[in-house]
């Protein structure tokens, strides 16, 4: 109890404790999981009442307080005319509290099911059985992959992903992701922002991926384990590699399509013929803002 009471007493007031809880509020976190981030992250204990009272203060309410439904309805039209119009209520609903909307999950559902019908009858069509995945923990197995739906258009991308906590360790749109010297630099970037490198990485077989088998083999040189060197990085189909594979199915319905549609509309029109000049326009003009939507993606 005595270090209970110390830790309470540690504990900073002021404007930090209340961006913390703002931001982790409008991620559209529980109370209980706000204060289990608060204690095992930024070493912060407080109780639910004291939560409760900060809260109330910031005019942070889930279900008090509403946003106007006008302002609601003008949000969602906003986002269903660009890339929102992949998502389903859940993404929006985040979006929306992020936005500093008050606004239930329900409201959002019914303003959607007005205003795109036709949008919900498409996601609707599109349900999957999920085949079961396994990872022992955190770091045990990354995996990388390419992503060519924009390749057509001059823009491609590489990613990676944490297969056990799902984290996405890189997410790079560029003008190719078939160059080892540029998917390489995302590995060695990310290893040394992390301070260390996977047991394993499991990749495709393309030859954009032999300069990081290199570094992850040597990088896993000295280590004792049975999967260490050559057997820490690991070939296969892109379609087997499962977890960036699931990864690529919300890209694209949260914001890849968006882009797809747009640039075929594009062709139809006339106005792009798929030369080295048309591929450079869309780049110059289009590549920093579908890097800004990966980015938005992975961080909601």
């Amino acid at each position: 109890m005595s270090d209970f009471a110390a830790l309470l007493t540690t504990m900073p007031a002021g404007p930090d404790l209340d961006d913390l809880i703002k931001l982790y509020f409008r991620l559209s976190l529980s109370n209980k999981e706000i204060l289990a981030i608060l204690a095992h992250t930024n070493h912060i204990v407080i109780s639910v009442r004291t939560l409760k009272r900060i809260c109330k203060r910031l005019n942070l309410f889930r279900r008090k307080n509403q946003s106007d439904l006008e302002e609601v309805l003008a949000f969602v039209q906003h986002e269903i005319m660009t890339n929102g119009q992949m998502q389903g209520y859940r993404w929006l609903h985040l979006r929306a509290i992020q936005q500093g909307l008050v606004v239930s999950q329900d409201s959002i559902r019914r303003i959607i099911k007005l205003v795109d019908p036709q949008g919900v009858e498409l996601r609707r069509a599109h349900r999957l059985r999920r085949r079961q995945y396994r990872c022992r923990g955190p770091n045990a197995l990354w995996h990388m992959d390419g992503y060519d739906k924009l390749k057509p258009y001059g823009i491609a991308i590489n990613g990676c992903i944490d297969g056990f906590s799902r984290y996405v360790l890189w997410m790079e749109a560029y003008t190719t992701n078939s160059d080892p010297k540029v998917v390489a630099s995302y590995f060695i970037k990310t290893v040394s922002g992390i301070g260390g490198c996977p047991e394993r990485i499991r990749a495709d077989s393309g030859t954009e991926n032999v300069s990081v088998e290199e570094m992850q083999m040597f990088l896993r040189r000295n280590h004792p384990d049975s999967i260490a060197v050559e057997r820490s990085f690991l070939y296969g189909r892109s379609t087997a590699n499962q977890r960036i594979e699931g990864w690529w199915g919300i890209l694209r319905k949260q914001s890849v399509q968006f882009w797809m549609n747009l640039f075929q509309t594009l062709q139809e029109d006339g106005h792009f013929t798929g030369d080295f000049l048309d591929k450079s326009l869309i780049q110059f003009c289009c590549l920093n803002l579908v890097q800004d939507e990966l980015d938005e993606v992975v961080n909601t």
